[in-house]
């Protein structure tokens, strides 16, 4: 198995090195999670894929988490947890997204943290 440093340095320089491919739309959200996002959270120690086959109450990552939120249910991509409680959540969007420019992507997962506080 890579050390996370090692698996963290190398998904940088393959996103690098494909940049302008995955800019340019066709990369999509289910692509970036697979090859980037879930690889770089099991390099940081999260059990993404619940290979620790933990009961739902108890695993670290719930994807696509069902919240509730001011009388709607939203399904952030990501939540993380710990013990089962919450720490935070995830909103994967494809690489030619621009959260910079357009901030309403970036704003979403914040919104809906903010709102679950409730």
């Amino acid at each position: 198995m890579t050390k996370p440093p090692q698996l963290v340095q190398s998904l940088t320089e393959r996103f690098a090195r494909h940049r302008d491919d995955y800019h340019r739309g066709r990369y999509g959200e289910t692509q970036v999670r697979n090859e980037f996002i879930n690889p770089f959270f099991v390099a940081l120690g999260w059990d993404v894929h619940n290979e620790l086959g933990y009961a739902e109450a108890y695993k670290d990552v719930i994807h696509e988490d069902a919240i509730k939120i001011g009388g709607t249910t939203k399904a952030p991509d990501y939540c993380f947890r710990i013990g089962g409680a919450r720490k935070f959540f995830l909103e994967a969007k494809k690489p030619s997204v621009d959260i910079a420019g357009e901030p309403g992507p970036a704003y979403q997962p914040r919104q809906d943290a903010d709102s679950s506080a409730d």
